[in-house]
């Protein structure tokens, strides 16, 4: 390693900021201040190197997953077993849950140095959950990332099996086969989580619509994991019809997913219509207030 990575708590002393290239993290953790100071130094041990660990297995994290895997690191393996499901069915990197793994993996090093009431990893979004019992996490969402201003917030409670939050979509850090502003999954794990979304987002598509327009990823990025592949580069105006097909698109993939066990809930973001896809309390009772006035009905 030629270099070291930024950590320091930010100005509200309470949040840790880890900081590596292209891994950007804010943590926090409550609990015993000697617990949350122990969890903060095992995060800080545990992040310093973690980017060299991943750059060394680049190539393989790179190239479609198979079923096998030659991978050594641990978090390169966790990628790996995040997108192995969806393998068989479309082309798909271990990259697609980087961020998810990478967070999950630093709440691990936290949670097996102390014992924290509360504690999340997030990696640009996608975030790595510790509830303890009784505890609860908010979460923000946002019509599109690139913008400002939190459209509406729903609220995971210890005893929800959701640990791992993650969005995707054509306005997010990496490119996206689909046209959705964002789609925000609920996965037991953030790394499952940062690969459905993935997957998700992609389906939420209009093929060869001509107001959309793409181009090759490795045109924009030469290095891309998706090679010549057609990426979203902008959309145009689309009829409330189109938006609604698009978003069915998306929504038939997240129920397969969560049909097999694969996430808790998602929820498709497409020109300010939004579908919820979920069990009957994610669906119903706690998306009510995310529901805005012209969503597109579940």
């Amino acid at each position: 390693m030629t270099r070291l990575p930024q950590i320091a708590l930010l100005s509200d002393g309470r949040r840790l900021h880890l900081q590596d290239g292209p891994i950007d993290l804010i943590v926090e953790a409550r609990g015993r201040a000697d617990a949350v100071r122990a969890a903060y130094e095992a995060a800080a041990l545990r992040f310093t190197g973690l980017l060299d660990e991943l750059c060394a297995e680049l190539p393989e994290l790179r190239s479609a997953a198979e079923g096998r895997t030659s991978l050594k690191g641990v978090v390169a393996r966790r990628m790996h077993a995040a997108v192995a499901p969806y393998a068989a069915d479309c082309f798909i990197t271990p990259m697609a849950a980087v961020a998810g793994s990478g967070a999950e993996e630093i709440l691990g090093a936290m949670l097996d140095a102390a014992t924290l009431d509360r504690a999340y990893v997030n990696n640009g979004g996608d975030i790595a959950l510790h509830l303890g019992a009784g505890e609860h996490f908010a979460v923000g969402l946002m019509d599109r990332p690139d913008r400002g201003g939190v459209m509406r917030t729903m609220r995971v409670d210890a005893n929800d099996p959701v640990r791992g939050i993650a969005t995707s979509g054509r306005h997010g850090r990496s490119f996206s086969l689909g046209i959705a502003d964002a789609v925000t999954v609920l996965a037991a794990t953030a790394s499952q989580a940062d690969a459905a979304a993935t997957v998700i987002a992609n389906a939420v598509d209009l093929p060869g619509h001509p107001a959309i327009i793409r181009k090759r990823a490795n045109e924009i990025q030469p290095d891309s994991d998706l090679g010549a592949r057609l990426v979203t580069c902008d959309v145009g105006e689309l009829s409330h019809n189109e938006i609604a097909a698009a978003l069915e698109s998306g929504a038939e993939c997240a129920r397969r997913l969560f049909d097999r066990g694969l996430i808790e809930g998602a929820v498709l973001r497409l020109c300010g219509d939004m579908l919820v896809i979920g069990p009957k309390d994610i669906e119903g009772q706690r998306t009510r207030p995310l529901v805005l006035e012209n969503a597109v009905g579940a």
